[in-house]
Parts: C-alpha cells; structure tokens; sequence
C-alpha cells in the first residue's frame, strides 16, 4: 500500500490531496514536525531530507511535491489530474514548481528565517518582507496563471489542490485573500470539492 507521511499545515496536503481525489489506495500517516518527529531516525530512515511530504510506494520513497503530484498523476491516470500532452503536461509542472519553489520559499521566511541566517534581528526583517513578496506572488498568479475555473482551464487538476494549498496560507502570512478575486474564488472552489473536504476533515481530525 501506498503510505504518505504528512504534517499538519504543511504543504504536504497537496499531495493528499491528489491521493484522494486520484481513489488511490493509500495510508496517511501523521508526522508531527513541531515535535521534530521528522529529525528522528526512524523517519530519516524514509526521507534523509527531514520534510514532508515523503511517499513511500512499491518502487521506493518519493519526496518534494512536484515529483509526487506528477506520479500520481500518472500513476492513476483513469483521475485525469494531469494532461497528457507533453507540452500542457510541461506547463503543468512549471506552475507547480514555481509555486514550490517561489511562493513557497517566500512564505518560509515567515517561521523558517534560521535556513538562511542566524541573527533574531535577521529574522524579523523576513517576517516583514514576507506580506510583500507573498503577495507578489500571487498577483502574478492571480494575473497571468489561472486560465479558467482551475488552474489549466475547464478541469482540476494536480495544480489546483497545490495552489489551494498554498493559498490557505495567506492570512497567516499577512496577505488579505480577497486582493486576488480569481485566486479566492478557486480558493473556495477546491474547498467545496468532496475529496478535498475529506482530507481536511481527516487533517483536523
């Protein structure tokens, strides 16, 4: 069986996410990483990395969420969460790795400044800068990403629970939503798709 190691309010929820909406036959299981379960030996034994999200699956462990939407897309390709073409298929993972490794990145700086300085005063000068770049972010995505409805156009998508991931971050980083009407509606309609609500029911449970 597949299993995914996931912690709570981390981006491993995209990955969730596709598991669920792809019917896979999997097992989430929990890591609690503000108890730093993810520097324990037992889970660097899965992921050397020490992050969520890791998949473990019959081929082995797949770690970062790009990697693992695309295998599960492709995986499960009765769910239709990726286009086939090559071209929007490519299109597909450069939306998903912006989001990780740009918004994702700016988001950090809110709670992660030791990754990139040691100084408290170094710190504080992130977390200011954090509402300004986040929501640049999103200002390009909100402008010039969204096609449709979803991320791609007229379909969901591996793109559409990983923006809604990473979405569902933006009060916490000081952001007000509704600047990005387009952003907020797809916010909102990913919320209200079952699979994901089951997810998050199971998250918060």
């Amino acid at each position: 069986m597949i299993r995914l190691f996931y912690s709570l309010g981390s981006c491993s929820l995209a990955s969730h996410i596709a598991l669920e909406e792809a019917g896979a036959d999997y097992e989430a299981v929990r890591t609690n990483v503000r108890a730093g379960e993810q520097l324990k030996p037992e889970y660097l034994a899965i992921n050397p990395k020490g992050r969520v999200p890791a998949l473990v699956t019959e081929q082995g462990v797949l770690t970062e969420n790009v990697a693992i939407l695309a295998w599960i897309a492709q995986t499960f390709p009765q769910a239709k969460l990726a286009p086939t073409d090559p071209w929007a298929f490519a299109q597909a993972q450069a939306f998903n790795s912006y989001l990780a490794s740009t918004v994702h990145v700016a988001h950090a700086h809110r709670h992660r400044g030791y990754r990139w300085a040691d100084e408290e005063s170094s710190f504080e000068d992130m977390r200011r800068k954090v509402p300004q770049t986040v929501g640049a972010c999103f200002q390009l995505i909100e402008d010039e990403f969204l096609k449709g409805p979803y991320v791609l156009g007229e379909a969901f998508s591996i793109c559409d629970g990983y923006l809604f991931t990473v979405a569902d971050w933006l009060e916490g980083d000081g952001v007000d939503p509704r600047k990005f009407p387009k952003v907020y509606e797809h916010r909102e309609r990913i919320r209200a798709r079952p699979a994901v609500g089951k997810v998050l029911a199971e998250e918060a449970a």
